[in-house]
């Protein structure tokens, strides 16, 4: 049974910086795309960033290009998401999410199979 847990959540203020972590049980990480995607309130779930298990051609959403960075300890099997910089408008659930995959990572999140709970993020100006 696949399980995702997210931790680091909070509050912050515009321009300061916040990890997130995911750790993944029942997968094999090098058979395992993982990413986080966010849902702000009255808006459509977003993708953040992705990381394959190859650790390459990570993807970043042009809206977090630059100021986020997504990082994966395969022998921990442990997503991480560094922010920076972070806006108001950064404010959202932030979701882990994965799915078996030998190469890449799907860009649309109705491809994922597994999901963390979700931790709040909220940036406030």
């Amino acid at each position: 049974q696949v399980q995702l847990m997210e931790s680091g959540g909070g509050s912050v203020q515009a321009g300061g910086s916040m990890n997130l972590s995911c750790t993944a049980s029942g997968v094999d990480a090098r058979r395992y795309c993982m990413g986080w995607f966010r849902q702000a309130s009255g808006k459509e779930r977003e993708r953040v960033a992705t990381m394959p298990p190859d650790l390459t051609n990570v993807r970043y959403a042009d809206s977090v290009e630059g100021r986020f960075s997504i990082s994966r300890d395969t022998v921990k099997n442990t997503l991480y998401l560094r922010m920076n910089d972070l806006r108001p408008e950064d404010t959202a659930i932030y979701y882990c999410a994965g799915h078996a995959s030998v190469f890449g990572c799907y860009l649309d999140g109705f491809r994922y199979s597994d999901w963390g709970q979700g931790t709040e993020v909220t940036v406030t100006s």
